[in-house]
């Protein structure tokens, strides 16, 4: 058993794409960012060639666990010797990973992987209605963006328009418009990989909260998810709103594992 290492997404599907595809909802997280990785990894099980884990490492130093053996985290050392400045995951290999190294950490946040089962939209619907978000928007979801990423603890960043456009121009980004015409709300979903989208980016801006724009949005992204030929659709929570958390479940979402969010301190 030991750990594998490449930069090549296609050398990595080759090596752990059957593990991936075996539990899509729980390795969403590096499906969805593996285009994009710095680094990628998978552990060999008992016969040496078998992936029985997986993570991936972004350009921003933060390492992301996939569905990954307890064993597998506390055996993990990354080429170099190279340490992350963040870890997120199940619970449990973040945690035993953390100990293995022995530096000290704190918690960033605790989160929620929720799948959906049957979609069952706002009854009544809130005022207003879903579309697709147009260019135009980008000032407004830029500054959205902006704010969720403070919430949320992400890195900060200078600018959006890249990752919002992409968005835009496949129809992944959704805004809610008030009955007035103005946006009021947004939610995102990632492309299909494996059978499973992500649905992310879920935000009503601050005056309009309340009003149930936040619930008609994710409705809207996750009929659009399910459309493009997504099997499972899944989205994380934050375990400290119990306002989201509730939100997901009427919606039909329901909870699969529990994960955490880590950051190494220099003690």
């Amino acid at each position: 058993m030991s750990w594998h290492f490449t930069t090549d997404p296609g050398a990595f599907l080759t090596a752990a794409g059957p593990h991936l595809a075996a539990e899509p909802a729980r390795n969403t997280a590096v499906l969805t960012t593996m285009d994009t990785a710095e680094l990628l990894g998978w552990w060999s099980g008992p016969d040496g060639t078998t992936a029985t884990g997986v993570l991936v490492a972004s350009p921003s130093a933060e390492l992301t666990f996939g569905v990954l053996p307890v064993a597998a985290a506390a055996a993990l050392v990354l080429p170099d010797g190279a340490e992350p400045a963040a870890l997120r995951g199940e619970t449990a290999p973040v945690e035993a990973y953390a100990a293995a190294t022995g530096r000290p950490w704190e918690p960033v946040m605790g989160i929620r992987l929720f799948r959906l089962g049957e979609l069952t939209p706002r009854d009544p619907a809130p005022a207003g209605r879903a579309r697709p978000a147009r260019t135009a928007d980008l000032p407004l979801l830029g500054d959205w963006t902006a704010d969720f990423a403070a919430v949320h603890g992400y890195a900060p960043q200078d600018d959006h328009a890249d990752f919002l456009t992409e968005r835009i121009a496949e129809d992944r980004l959704h805004v809610w418009e008030a009955p007035d015409g103005r946006p009021v709300a947004m939610a995102a979903r990632s492309r299909t990989v494996a059978g499973q989208s992500r649905v992310h980016l879920v935000y009503t801006a601050p005056a309009e909260r309340g009003r149930g724009y936040a619930a008609g949005v994710t409705a809207a992204v996750s009929r659009a998810a399910a459309a493009s030929g997504a099997a499972e659709v899944v989205l994380f929570t934050d375990l400290a709103n119990p306002t989201s958390n509730a939100l997901y479940r009427r919606l039909g979402y329901r909870p699969v594992a529990d994960h955490l969010g880590i950051r190494f301190t220099n003690g």
